[in-house]
């Protein structure tokens, strides 16, 4: 009699996700009562899928006649191997540290898991999601012509970055991460991320840009992932426009691509502008609307969102400059991937890309293929890879496991 609450227990503990009481499970997943202890791990889990409770934030209201996303009869059985082991999706779940994960083939949900008792309807934490985002919002007005070209300097629509390191930097080179600015981003306690955060938050974004000051090479020649140069384009978005980007791009990306839920974008405190390069907040179906979209080169589901050439200048490697494509763009001494503008590009076959943020928040998007995966984490620090975890690298491994479900890498 004793043996079945033991084999009761076994099956539950087979089922659990990583680090449930590191991450507050007990608590019920509590929510941080500001930014620093947001990221805190008791804190994580409930903070990184409510984010805009706790700070100030503006609205982007869905579409009204939202994309239906109908859910497949029966999901496909995913395989991958890791560390020489044959694994599957439930294994994957089991091992990392997921909030959620939803397949999205030819617009049909195959598959959709979620993690430490979150939900369908939960808004979750783009992090750097949101600079492909802004960059979409970018590009639109390009099309409409608010932003003239892409070689203006940022300084020709935000007179107070006059004469500054950012402010002569060309938006195309701001797009590609490649201002030339000396500025590390490596998520330390005092890199120039938390400096700029900290001047943003004290003294508003562009009093933030402005101390960016000091140039290392030229602009347009090397990749150097920065937030930053986000903000700027942010704040080009903005004055270009006249309207904050929860409203431009609200009424000419979100809605048009058939949101089905309100989205959110966190504010800094002090100016009350949204945080370009890291604030935005929607659910995984949503996410996946978004990279649909993406994935049918600018399409929504009532014609255009964005131009096809547009999404094909951020997302095709071949429109990029030699030293930013996958194999060639060195990031921390690593060539994996290539960068476009606000985007990350894939190495493979054929053109595959991505949306990503830190803690393990990726869009993976395969045009060809039809083929959209979002993923949602929190990751024990920013890259995902800490105390030996490998979130990268076993992601990396699933995302080959499905693209090989359906077609070749």
């Amino acid at each position: 009699m004793r043996s079945i609450p033991l084999l009761l227990f076994a099956a539950c503990a087979a089922v659990a996700a990583p680090d449930e009481d590191l991450l507050g499970k007990a608590a019920g997943y509590p929510v941080g009562h500001n930014m620093r202890e947001a990221f805190q791990e008791p804190y994580l889990v409930g903070s990184f899928s409510a984010m805009d409770s706790f700070n100030p934030s503006c609205v982007l209201a869905p579409a009204a006649e939202p994309l239906p996303l109908k859910k497949a009869a029966s999901e496909p059985a995913f395989r991958y191997r890791f560390a020489n082991r044959a694994l599957t999706l439930d294994d994957y779940m089991q091992r990392q540290r997921v909030t959620g994960l939803l397949v999205l083939k030819d617009g049909e949900i195959v598959a959709e898991r979620y993690n430490y008792q979150r939900t369908a309807d939960m808004r979750m934490l783009s992090n750097s999601m949101a600079k492909t985002i802004t960059a979409l919002g970018v590009m639109k007005a390009v099309e409409e012509g608010s932003i003239h070209s892409l070689d203006d300097p940022a300084e020709t629509y935000v007179p107070e970055l006059k004469d500054t390191l950012y402010g002569q930097t060309r938006l195309v080179n701001l797009l590609r991460m490649a201002s030339g600015a000396r500025y590390v981003e490596d998520y330390s306690a005092h890199d120039d991320r938390r400096v700029f955060i900290d001047t943003a938050r004290s003294r508003g974004l562009v009093a933030a840009a402005r101390g960016v000051t000091e140039r290392a090479e030229p602009e347009g020649q090397r990749f150097n992932y920065a937030g930053a140069q986000t903000e700027v384009l942010g704040l080009v978005l903005r004055a270009a426009t006249h309207r904050t980007l929860c409203d431009y791009i609200g009424a000419t990306i979100w809605q048009p691509l058939g949101a089905e839920a309100q989205a959110t974008w966190l504010l800094n405190p002090v100016d009350k502008l949204e945080i370009a390069q890291g604030g935005f907040n929607a659910t995984l179906r949503d996410y996946a609307r978004l990279g649909l979209m993406m994935a049918s080169d600018g399409r929504g589901p009532r014609g255009a969102v964005l131009s096809r050439e547009h999404l094909l200048a951020m997302t095709a490697a071949e429109r990029q400059p030699e030293a930013f494509r996958p194999g060639r763009m060195d990031y921390h001494g690593n060539n994996y991937f290539g960068y476009g503008l606000q985007t990350w590009l894939l190495p493979g076959s054929h053109r595959r890309f991505a949306l990503q943020g830190i803690h393990g928040q990726a869009i993976f998007v395969d045009p060809e293929l039809k083929l959209v995966i979002v993923h949602t984490a929190v990751g024990k620090d920013a890259a995902g890879d800490a105390s030996g975890n490998h979130l990268g690298g076993e992601r990396d491994a699933l995302l080959r496991g499905i693209v090989a479900r359906y077609g070749n890498w």
